[in-house]
This record gives structure tokens, sequence and C-alpha cells, in this order.
């Protein structure tokens, strides 16, 4: 019986390491794959937070996941925060826009302010310049006949009731003087007066050289500008008559140049520029022209057919 035994216990021996080997070779169950991947990421995080892990790495197995509802609702929070943002974008932009507008705006309205100012301070000056009331502008300077032939006697016409008489009186023509340069306008003045328009010229050409501060250089220049226009030379007319009114704006026959520009203008077959020349002296004397000027112009502005 002994050997029996020794070799059934010699036998179950043999076969323990043998079950053992089996149950290694046995693949883990879940929850042996589970409790090694806890240990293992337990190690893992006590390896990289020593003092402890943070909270929001720690997790808990209560937090409830993200659902579809809450997605769809952070989308929509999304989109109405990006519509905002668009619609202060263009609200900036517009606002933007309506401010250069307003800013043109009141730079074009200073701009005007400023023409007007300008426009207004050069009427005062010109007013200030302006002779004595006493100093009328002869009559005869504007309404003189443009042509008079030499050694005749001047015809008399119903429309200008005897211009020498008014006009020797504040011209200077009758009586003696002791102006030198109201003597030498006079002489010019009678020259054109005969109708002898290039001595005329010559003689008056000389008295504005001579005298270019007197109280008579703008009826001198104006004459030049009148003797040129009766003699034909239109064009050489309308440069004296300009630069007349524009070199001396304020001056007495600045407003008759003008006219007398249009009348120039007329004669070189201008009848659109002649009316301009009728608008700026309407916008620069208005109430201040003569009222015989003020006629000229009217009847001038029919037959150029200004509007």
């Amino acid at each position: 019986m002994r050997p029996i035994t020794a070799v059934a216990a010699a036998a179950a021996i043999a076969l323990v390491p043998a079950s053992i080997a089996f149950a290694q070779r046995q693949p883990p169950t879940p929850e042996q794959r589970i409790e090694r991947l806890e240990r293992q990421m337990d190690e893992l995080q006590r390896r990289v937070f020593p003092k402890g892990r943070p909270a929001d790495t720690a997790g808990f197995a209560d937090d409830p996941a993200a659902t579809q509802s809450s997605v769809m609702n952070l989308d929509q929070r999304l989109d109405a925060i990006e519509r905002q943002m668009s619609d202060m974008l263009r609200q900036n932009e517009e606002n933007g826009n309506r401010l250069r507008t307003v800013e043109n705006s009141v730079g074009q309205l200073k701009s005007d302010e400023d023409q007007r100012i300008q426009a207004l301070e050069q009427r005062m000056t010109a007013a200030e310049a302006a002779p004595p009331a006493a100093v009328e502008p002869p009559p005869a300077d504007v309404t003189a006949p443009k042509t008079k032939p030499k050694g005749s006697a001047q015809p008399p016409k119903a429309a200008q009731p005897a211009p020498p008489v008014a006009s020797s009186s504040d011209e200077g023509a009758a009586g003696p003087t002791t102006d030198p340069g109201e003597e030498a306008y006079t002489e010019g003045f009678h020259q054109w007066q005969s109708g002898n328009y290039d001595d005329a010229i010559s003689t008056l050409k000389a008295f504005v050289k001579a005298y270019p501060k007197h109280r008579r250089a703008s009826y001198a220049n104006n004459l030049i500008g009148r003797a040129q226009l009766d003699k034909g030379d239109a064009r050489s007319a309308a440069a004296t008559l300009l630069a007349n009114y524009r070199t001396n704006p304020g001056g007495d026959r600045a407003p008759d140049s003008l006219y007398y520009l249009g009348q120039a203008l007329m004669q070189l077959g201008q009848p659109g520029q002649a009316c301009k020349a009728y608008g700026e002296l309407d916008a620069v004397y208005g109430a201040k022209i003569r009222p015989d000027l003020k006629k000229l112009e009217t009847d001038a502005k029919t037959q150029a057919n200004c509007t």
C-alpha cells in the first residue's frame, strides 16, 4: 500500500504546477482589467501629482455627461453672440459714415460762410473807399454817344438831355483848377468826347501812369476801355475794362467797367459771357448801381437774352 500512496502523492504534486500554469493562461475578466487600469491610473496620478490630484482632474463618477440639448443651447448662444457682434460692427460702420458726412457738410458750410464774409468785407471796403456823396459820377460818362465826327456839332438826343452840361462840372472840364492830374484827365475826357479816340487813349494812359492813386484813375481806365470799344477794338476794350474792375473794384467806375465789358463781349459774339458780366455787376454792387447805369444794364440783359 505504501508504494501506491507514494505514487499518488507524487502525481498530485506534479499536477499542482500544471493547474497553476493553466490558471495563469486564462484571460483576465473585464473587472480584473478595470481594477488593473484603476491601479495603474492611481499610481500614475500619485507620481504626477504627489501633493494630491487637482479638482478639475480628479473626476467624479456621478458627473452628468453633456446632452444634445445642452450642446444645441450652447450653439444657439454662440450664434446669438455672433449676430450681436455683426450688428455692432455694422452700426459702427454706419455711424462712421454719418460722422464723415456731417464733417463734410460742416466743412462746406464753413467754406460758404467764409466766402460770404469775404464778399461782405469787400463791399464794406469798397463803400469806405467811395468818394463823398457830393462827387456824383457824371451821367455823360455813361450815356455819351459812341461816335462823334470831328469838327461837327453834337446832334441832340431825347434820351440824353444835355450831357456836356452835366459832365462839365463833375468831370472838372470847366472852370480853373490847380490840380494838374484833374487837368490831364479833363483833357483826355474832352478828346474822347470829341471822337479823338486815339489821342484820348494816349492822354488817359499817360494820366494813369503819372497819377495812379488819383481819384480819377478809375474814371480814366474805364474811359480808355470805352474809347477802345468806340473805335471798334472790342478785344482790347474787354481786357482794359476787366482789368479796371479787378484791380480797383472799389473805384467809382468799376461798375461801369463791368457793364461795358458786357458790351464788348456782345460785340465779340459772346452773349453768354456778357450775361456773366451783368450778373457779376448785380452780385457785387446790387443797390449801389446808379439808376442810369441800372437802366442800361436792364436793356443790355434783354438784348443778350439773359435769364
